[in-house]
Formats: structure tokens, C-alpha cells, sequence
């Protein structure tokens, strides 16, 4: 994913522990315009503030220090903010947005242990001081959030996790760095459940509704993690679903080309789990209404 293209975290998945991200998805952001509060035009005949400039992604990632990928990694985590876009335009910056980042205590060390990472359970394990396996099941398990993945030359997916998210939990939930698992995680063990590309879905779907203030790319970000016949379900309409095939986010950063590795990634971006589908189904009805109450306000179908 390109910084200067929309970045596409966390809308609730449906499991307990993204509840709070429901209302990302439930209520429609309020629209921004592309100047900051107060710094618009003042009354008639007076000058008002001037309207702060705004930086692409990589002009925003080279005054803060950061590689493509570090700034990748800030924009998802929510360290840097971006202005809600446009429809289909790319992720814009607030200056004052890039000064209060370079202003926080410790900058750039501090900015830059926020956002190392770790790539598999062995790294991750480490990290919390435990074995593989139990990383491995705490993972799995739906405890632990990636943040991003690669595919290697076996087409397995390497899941890489925020460094300080793994200590935050340690400190969090010590219990679960030591003795037996609890009766729910025996129960997804036995069954073979895997929550971490769901969990991994919350974030990406969480980062790409905030980068947009639009009802109908808000409704396109919800669309394009549910499987074909499920859209086809909830947009009836052949020309609603092609306006919402158009403002579908672009793949997220790192996302293979290489055929036989993107055909696995593929999969991640997709909802599987039937309670996972019901939840993006029934966000995707919330923010379809929306969408259509707006375009019926205007008399105009699809984005503004």
C-alpha cells in the first residue's frame, strides 16, 4: 500500500474483545472538511486564519524520519493521523498533525520503539518470555492482534505483531503467560480455530474507515471483506455494487504480487466465520442506509 494512496484499525470482528471498535463501523464519521477548525474564512470583509497546509504520505514520513514502511506502521497503529479523504483521493496530513508527533516526549527514539515489530511465534515468543507453542495458541486464540503479514516460499502465512503491544499484554494478562489454558481456549484449540485473520481483518477494515469521511467508501471499506454471494445479498442493486466495487481500498501494504503468494493472502481479506460475516452484513446495512439517505438528499447515486 502506497502512503500516498488511501490506508486501509479496530472495528469490532465480533469476538468480546472488539466490542469497543463497534461503534467505528455503527456510527458515520462526522465530515471533515480539509481545513482544521477555526482556520477557515472569518465573516464577511475580515481575514481569517489561514488554512493549514496539508502533506502527502511522503512528504509527512520524511519530516518525521520514517521509512515507507515505519510510516505504514504509525498510520495503523493511530500515532499519525490522517485528514478523512475525499472519495478516492490519497491520505492527507495535517501539519500541526506532524508538529505534535515530533513534539511528543522522546521523539524520534520513543515514535520508533512504538513501532518495531516482530514477524513469528519464535520472535514473539521471546518477547513475552514464553514458548513457541503457547505464543502460537495465544495467537490463535484471538489474544493477540498482528499487525501485518507475508507470505513465504512454503505459502505460509508470517504474522508480524507490534513489540509493544506483546508487552502491553504481558503486563496486562500475566496469568496467561503461565499455567493451564482456560475452557474457552481448550474449546477453540479442539476445534482448530484460528481468530488471527480475523483479528488482523478488525484492524485493517478499523484503519480504512477512519480514512474516510465519505458514507459511500465507508460502505465499500464494509463490502469488500464479505464474501461475493454476501454483497450480492445486501446490495440488490447491479448499479449500487458496481459504485462500491469502484471505491473498494486498495490491498494493504505488502500485499504480494507474486501469484501463488497472493492467492493465499487473498483469503485473508476475506470474512469466513459465519458470526464474522453476520457482523460486516449487518455494518454494511447500517452504513448503506446512510449512504442512500445522502445520494436521496442530493438526488444523486453514490459518492459525493
Amino acid at each position: 500500500m502506497n502512503v500516498e494512496a488511501p490506508v486501509c484499525t479496530s472495528v469490532g470482528g465480533g469476538a468480546d474483545g472488539d466490542r469497543e471498535g463497534v461503534r467505528g463501523v455503527a456510527e458515520r464519521c462526522p465530515e471533515q472538511d480539509r481545513t482544521p477548525p477555526g482556520a477557515g474564512p472569518g465573516p464577511r470583509g475580515a481575514a481569517g486564519p489561514r488554512p493549514q497546509p496539508l502533506l502527502g504520505g511522503v512528504r509527512a514520513a520524511r519530516e518525521l524520519g520514517l521509512g515507507r514502511g515505519e510510516f505504514v506502521r504509525a498510520v495503523q497503529l493511530g500515532l499519525v493521523r490522517p485528514v478523512p479523504r475525499a472519495p478516492a483521493g490519497p491520505a492527507r496530513f495535517l501539519r500541526a498533525e506532524v508538529e505534535r508527533v515530533r513534539a511528543r516526549e522522546g521523539f524520534p527514539q520513543a515514535l520508533r520503539a512504538r513501532l518495531e515489530t516482530v514477524a513469528g511465534a519464535d520472535a514473539g515468543a521471546e518477547v513475552l518470555g514464553i514458548g513457541p507453542s503457547r505464543f502460537t495458541r495465544l495467537a490463535r486464540c484471538g489474544h493477540l492482534t498482528p499487525l501485518g503479514y507475508r507470505i513465504n516460499r512454503y505459502r505460509v502465512v508470517v504474522w508480524s505483531y507490534p513489540v509493544a503491544e506483546l508487552r502491553e499484554f504481558a503486563a496486562r494478562e500475566p496469568g496467561m503467560l503461565r499455567g493451564v489454558a482456560s475452557p474457552r481456549d481448550r474449546e477453540l484449540v479442539e476445534a482448530r480455530a484460528d481468530l488471527r485473520p480475523r483479528r488482523w481483518r478488525a484492524r485493517h477494515v478499523g484503519l480504512s474507515l477512519r480514512a474516510t469521511a465519505d458514507p459511500w467508501e465507508r460502505a465499500a471499506v464494509l463490502a469488500c471483506v464479505l464474501p461475493e454471494e454476501a454483497v450480492r445479498a445486501a446490495v440488490p442493486d447491479p448499479a449500487e455494487r458496481i459504485v462500491l466495487a469502484a471505491l473498494a481500498p486498495p490491498p494493504p501494504y505488502g500485499h504480494p504480487r507474486v501469484p501463488a503468494a497472493e492467492a493465499v493472502a487473498r483469503a485473508l481479506l476475506t470474512a469466513d466465520l459465519p458470526e464474522e460475516v453476520d457482523w460486516y452484513r449487518t455494518s454494511l446495512d447500517f452504513a448503506l442506509r446512510g449512504a442512500r439517505a445522502q445520494s436521496n438528499s442530493t438526488g444523486e447515486r453514490g459518492p459525493t
